[in-house]
């Protein structure tokens, strides 16, 4: 009986214990699944680049056992984001996800003060020991954009407008205008920007000004690669039309596939997966197979395409997609050189 006893209370003090530790690494496991992402500042209602990469955060939420804590901000001056970036980087958080052009120079910075951190960087080429740089081949996606363009204006006058006024935007510019010109050497190019500060990605008034000003001098197509401020040239495309029936006016969203918001009008969008890439990286992390480095997305390997679906089909002819699915080919197999503004652009 004594025995018993005695080996009745080691077992509950046994069992104890193994509990105690199995929530001990629960907790740890939880605490170090706490996924932490910063967007730019055009927010997770920008229908563009922001809220794909807040939908990938999302589905990664939802498939894997992340933090309860796990959770996102928004940038909404440029000394937010060394804030965020700085008290995020304090241990909490396992994997520190920042999106946009504008977080990645205080990201570099920051990253070398806390090493043991991981980060991962959207729209951004910076080698770390503690970084993966999610980069996209926008160049090659916008081309392909510029050529569907050329295609189908009847005018052969087209438009780009961009958000800031950066390397980055003046990229999709480039390969916009290339593809045009590859198609139809002759025909004409309006190129201009929403502004020269982190403001420009969130004014829809001055860009649907822009917009109506490229429309009524016979822009029929327009590509607008401006965060949130796009939406100004959404409400264009619509107002033109509304008011001309003469001719037929269209939008070319970024970024997501944009063609749902004025359907029928929005020739295509260009996507760039950052909603894949991003739910991809935490899987890695997740799993432990999290890697560093730069990795660049295009038509290869399925991180860059246009949007073809229900609401632009009718749009387009099979001939026009043979020969917009050739153009891709030729740009993966570098038959189509295309020129990328941060090589000519320097």
């Amino acid at each position: 009986m004594l025995i018993y006893n005695f080996t009745k209370k080691i077992a509950v003090k046994f069992l104890a214990i193994f509990s105690f530790i199995i929530v001990s690494l629960n907790a740890y496991a939880e605490k170090n699944n706490k996924v932490c992402l910063i967007l730019d500042k055009g927010g997770k209602d920008d229908k563009s680049f922001n809220q794909s990469a807040y939908e990938g955060f999302l589905k990664a939420q939802s498939d894997f056992k992340l933090s309860k804590e796990s959770k996102y901000v928004t940038v909404k001056d440029d000394s937010q984001s060394t804030h965020f970036v700085r008290t995020l980087s304090n241990g909490d958080c396992g994997l520190i996800i920042a999106v946009g052009f504008n977080n990645a120079d205080v990201v570099e910075k920051l990253a070398q003060k806390f090493p043991k951190q991981k980060y991962v960087l959207v729209d951004s080429s910076v080698k770390a020991e503690n970084i993966r740089s999610i980069s996209f081949q926008e160049h090659e996606g916008s081309f392909l954009i510029g050529a569907i363009a050329a295609m189908k204006s009847k005018n052969n006058h087209i438009g780009f407008i961009g958000g800031m006024e950066i390397p980055l935007i003046k990229r999709f510019a480039l390969g916009y205008k290339s593809g045009a010109e590859y198609i139809n050497p002759k025909i004409k190019i309006t190129e201009t920007y929403v502004g020269v500060s982190p403001t420009a990605w969130n004014n829809p008034t001055k860009a649907k000004e822009l917009a109506l000003s490229m429309y009524n001098q016979e822009n029929d197509i327009i590509f607008v690669a401006a965060g949130a401020s796009s939406q100004g040239v959404f409400d264009a495309v619509a107002e033109t039309n509304k008011n001309n029936k003469k001719n037929k006016y269209y939008v070319i969203g970024v970024d997501s596939n944009q063609n749902y918001m004025q359907p029928g009008l929005v020739l295509t969008s260009m996507e760039k997966k950052v909603n894949v890439e991003i739910y991809a990286a935490i899987k890695d992390f997740v799993e432990n197979k999290f890697s560093t480095g730069v990795i660049r997305y295009g038509f290869d390997n399925g991180g860059i395409d246009w949007a073809y679906d229900k609401y632009n089909k009718e749009l387009f002819t099979g001939q026009d997609i043979d020969k917009i699915n050739n153009i891709k080919k030729d740009i993966i197999s570098h038959k189509i050189k295309v020129p990328d503004f941060y090589q000519v652009g320097k």
